[in-house]
């Protein structure tokens, strides 16, 4: 028999063991019930979320987007895309017109250099403009942060986003009926290519596909005013170069992915009725520009001292660009965009013949590479280091000369800026961003230059 002390001892342990049992439980179910209430409440907030969020979609009915696809899609992309009502709110906002018959325009490529420009005139003149830019790191990101700052204050908006990002557009055009688009958006460069291939083909093939295939869609269709390029001439000899001349000869993947683009662009004016305008870009130059050009880093070159690499052709000939100024290209964009003509399509069916343009736009008045960086010596009030070497076969061209009599022809197009002015207001620009004290000859700044 076990002492008295011990039997006392055995039962206390007993008792304190059911306790913690007593214990143990309670706080399971305090947990189980703590677990359930956080639930609960986060499925209120997300039922909440949306209720909030979209009060639209109770009305989609009403509405050409009447169909359960259009309208669980609508409530799903907004919850990716930037979602809820003050983005959307944004993107409305920034797209509205604020002049009498405006047009309302989604730009892709806006932080880019064409792009950012062109959003800003048209916006200043009263249309609504919608900003698409993926930033991608093709050349330094900051300067597209920085012509996003720009935008910004001027009421634009960009959404960050791909243009082979199907739902992200159909979400935009859902919000928004776009009367045009302007489609700038490129992997450009040409020497690029040879390094990444497929990035051309992924963005100006598969993305112009995926964003025609959204705007042939679009109830109402959209006119659509694109960027194409002088590179689609290729090897071509005729000068200077028209319109009318073959582009079956490209000397780069650049150029074969812009000729693909105009190919493209036939088949869906032909089967879908969309109004379709390409716009062949000679050599675009200025303030805000890409730093892969060689006027840009000619200018970064020359005031750090370092040489610079000046081409001539295999048979020791001056290799020439059209050089074409940014504001010129802008009104060449401008004038496109507004005497482009409806779209016929609906439904995604075309109801009758579509408009389908091209055209050149250019200066009209080639400059040798080594003028450009007497021009640029000069400005920079600094002896350039030359190297003259030979063009690599790297799919670069040796000559281009833009006609532009149908552009004129057809909506008044006229460059008015030689190349010393526009490299004038370029380097002004060039040590005022970047903030370099230099030996620029000020007295040579423009005084109405406004950039």
């Amino acid at each position: 028999m076990a002492p008295p002390d011990t039997i006392k001892t055995t039962k206390l342990e007993r008792y304190n063991s059911y306790i913690r049992r007593v214990n143990s439980t309670k706080l399971i179910a305090a947990s189980s019930k703590l677990l359930f209430r956080v639930t609960l409440l986060v499925a209120l907030l997300l039922i909440f979320f949306f209720t909030i969020n979209y009060p639209s979609l109770s009305s989609a009915n009403n509405t050409s987007h009447n169909n359960i696809h259009t309208t669980t899609h609508t409530l799903l992309s907004s919850a990716f895309y930037g979602g809820g009502a003050s983005w959307e709110k944004q993107v409305r906002h920034s797209s509205t017109p604020r002049r009498p018959n405006g047009l309302s325009v989604l730009v892709t490529g806006a932080a880019g250099f064409v792009g950012s420009h062109c959003s800003l005139a048209l916006k200043k003149r009263g249309d609504g403009v919608l900003g698409l830019d993926n930033f991608n790191s093709y050349y330094d990101p900051s300067l597209k942060r920085a012509r996003q700052d720009v935008l910004s204050k001027h009421q634009i908006f960009i959404v960050e986003g791909d243009i082979n990002d199907d739902e992200l557009l159909k979400k935009l055009f859902d919000i928004v009926p776009f009367t045009h688009i302007l489609h700038l958006a490129a992997q450009a460069g040409v020497r690029y290519a040879m390094q990444n291939p497929l990035s051309y083909v992924n963005s100006n093939v598969a993305g112009f596909v995926n964003l025609l295939e959204v705007a042939k869609a679009a109830d109402p269709q959209p006119a659509i005013v694109w960027a194409s390029s002088s590179s689609v001439y290729g090897l071509n000899t005729k000068i200077p170069f028209s319109e009318e001349h073959k582009t079956d000869q490209p000397a780069s993947l650049y150029a074969a992915t812009k000729k693909a683009g105009e190919a493209i662009a036939h088949t869906y004016n032909h089967i879908y009725g969309l109004s379709l305008t390409g716009l062949r870009f000679f050599t675009v130059y200025g303030p805000w520009g890409r730093p892969d050009m060689a006027y840009f880093f000619f200018t970064k070159d020359m005031i750090q001292g370092k040489s610079v690499n000046v081409y001539v052709t295999q048979d020791d000939k001056e290799v020439a660009r059209d050089f074409t100024y940014i504001d010129d290209i802008v009104k060449g964009c401008v004038g496109a965009l507004d005497t482009a003509e409806k779209s016929t399509g609906s439904g995604g069916k075309k109801r009758g013949p579509a408009q389908l343009r091209v055209y050149n736009l250019g200066n009209t008045s080639p400059v040798s590479v080594r003028k450009l960086v007497v021009i640029l010596e000069n400005l920079l009030n600094v002896k350039a280091k030359k190297n003259v070497v030979k063009m690599p076969r790297n799919g670069d061209v040796p000559f281009t000369h833009a006609n532009v009599s149908l552009a004129l022809r057809d909506f008044g197009y006229k460059p008015t800026t030689d190349l010393s002015s526009g490299l004038r207001k370029f380097v002004k620009w060039y040590v005022s961003y970047y903030g370099i004290q230099s030996r620029v000859k000020k007295e040579n700044d423009s005084p109405n230059s406004d950039d």
